[in-house]
């Protein structure tokens, strides 16, 4: 019985948003959990350093009295000013999964703007980040392949390359000549990089004073995700909006009701004010520094750490439904000791675009992850972030219109549900002037806004750079082929059949399997479609 009540609650969890169970269970949302009990990690500790002399700011009431215009929430508590500005390039980025990379193939990425090419060295059985760029003529290396002496090779004229950076074959250099592949010029520039919590990590700074940069600063440190009693269960996804908005959406979790309404179950207000249930949220921000911060929402701790992380939290998953009181008998039946995070790794890409790593760990239902592949939770967590997509690219050109400087007096945040959304914007214009810095690779525009269809395309932004879903494409695709054949061939024989060799019921029997196999693929082919290409989402007929 145990086991079938840590189904149930994984059911409501993030891998199954729109699913309904009872009062008694837990509830939680895909990208916001408002069932959180707070508790502050201890682990995180590089956020409460350096905090000298604070002073406190107000927040507001979540109903204010007057309609005047008002100060945004404020955090409750800033450190001393003279901390300096945040260095966009001294820090540790996430690249992506080792998941969902192939070691048998280099792999192009960006990051921060830099061209990178991730690639396995089996010689030194080390992933390794290198600058996306052949000395000889520019060619991306990321096009290229690994050859059977594990190097690096450049498939424009074969340059090859090891781990280190170093030049190791030039087919063009005759073998009597001077050993030109040992020149310093013939080198690529390798970026410090490591693996970490099953994510390549990397240091955006090729020089080679950073070499042995991992002796002396080490990525982000989420001790729940080196825990193998929880579940680690990741996803990635390329996004047509910036790094800065991306963030701000997932700490803002008074949208769920509305631009994910029908796709995520959140908690119901005792009375409704609307159709979705949209609430007063009590949500503030407790102690900020050019690390990040910390944050408070009415069940969850939130941590921000700068650059990349925002973690939500809680100790125990407990029965809160809509407000009634769990029996002493299902207290009693109920696993004790569930633990849930909810982890979202947000990377800068370009301007207008981001990556977004996910991670729910939990020490419960453990086995459904082992069960169900990876591909089938995709499908629920890209509509998530579909359903909003458009909403945030539109309004990310409009915050560009006005200047992110100018955020805070363009839009009107009266109420503590934005207190993390504000105390983000506050941190990004205090440490970092309001922008990322690019060192001058942008011109700072954004790039054009593409058809709808293609903005919200899954294929090339998901599919493809997730193993488990691209091989569920690939084999649906073959499964599709296989009907449509079997309906021909079966078309076929019934044509070809003599009147007398094939009786009514056999040829009934026949047609009806090329009917059903026919209908089969179209129906499968729609599927693909709508979870692997695109998936619209009208927010007016929802």
């Amino acid at each position: 019985m145990d086991v079938l009540r840590a189904s149930s609650a994984i059911v409501s969890s993030p891998y199954f948003p729109t699913a309904t169970i009872n009062e008694t269970q837990f509830t939680i949302p895909l990208f916001q959990n408002f069932l959180l009990k707070p508790r502050l990690n201890s682990s995180f500790t590089p956020l409460h350093r350096n905090i000298s002399k604070s002073r406190l700011f107000t927040t507001l009431s979540s109903s204010p009295a007057s309609t005047e215009p008002m100060e945004p929430p404020q955090p409750e508590v800033e450190a001393d000013s003279e901390q300096g500005k945040f260095d966009w390039y001294s820090h540790w980025y996430p690249v992506m999964p080792v998941c969902d990379m192939d070691k048998r193939v280099p792999h192009a990425k960006k990051v921060l703007g830099l061209d990178l090419v991730v690639w396995w060295d089996r010689n030194e059985n080390e992933w390794k980040v290198f600058d996306d760029t052949c000395p000889h003529r520019l060619a991306p290396l990321s096009e290229g392949r690994i050859d059977q002496w594990g190097r690096l090779q450049c498939v424009y004229h074969g340059w090859c390359f090891s781990g280190s950076g170093d030049c190791k074959f030039i087919p063009q250099a005759p073998s009597d000549g001077p050993p030109v592949h040992t020149f310093k010029k013939t080198c690529v520039a390798v970026y410090p990089s490591t693996v970490q919590h099953e994510i390549v990590w990397f240091w955006p700074n090729a020089d080679p004073q950073y070499k042995d940069i991992i002796m002396k600063k080490k990525p982000p440190y989420i001790p729940v995700l080196d825990d193998p009693s929880f579940t680690k269960s990741m996803g990635n996804r390329d996004i047509p909006y910036g790094y800065e908005v991306l963030i701000e959406n997932l700490m803002d979790p008074a949208h769920v009701p509305y631009a994910h309404y029908g796709l995520m179950r959140t908690q119901s207000p005792k009375m409704k004010a609307d159709r979705e249930g949209g609430r007063p949220l009590e949500m503030s921000v407790k102690k900020f520094d050019v690390n990040g911060f910390t944050g408070k929402q009415e069940w969850a701790s939130n941590i921000f750490i700068a650059p990349c992380i925002f973690h939500a939290f809680t100790d125990s998953v407990v029965g809160q439904g809509n407000g009634s009181e769990t029996s002493a008998e299902t207290k009693k039946a109920s696993p004790p000791n569930r633990k849930l995070s909810l982890i979202f790794i947000c990377v800068p890409v370009s301007p207008g675009n981001s990556r977004l790593i996910w991670t729910f760990p939990r020490n419960f239902g453990v086995w459904i992850d082992k069960i169900v592949p990876r591909w089938m939770f995709h499908i629920g967590q890209n509509l998530i972030l579909d359903s909003d997509l458009y909403l945030l690219h539109v309004e990310e050109r409009k915050i560009m219109d006005i200047g992110a400087t100018n955020w805070q007096k363009a839009c009107f945040v009266p109420t503590k549900s934005d207190a993390l959304v504000v105390g983000f914007r506050r941190w990004l214009n205090k440490y970092a002037d309001s922008k990322i810095d690019w060192r001058g690779k942008f011109s700072g525009a954004l790039p054009p806004s593409p058809p709808r269809e293609q903005l919200m395309d899954r294929y090339w932004s998901h599919v493809v750079n997730c193993k488990s879903c691209n091989t569920a494409y690939k084999g649906l695709k073959a499964l599709e082929v296989v009907m449509q054949v079997i309906s021909i061939i079966s078309i076929g024989i019934v044509a070809a059949a003599k009147q007398d060799v094939m009786s009514m019921v056999a040829r009934t029997t026949v047609v009806s399997m090329a009917i059903i196999c026919f209908a089969a693929s179209r129906w499968l082919a729609h599927f693909i479609y709508k979870n692997f290409h695109f998936h619209d989402y009208n927010h007016a007929f929802r």
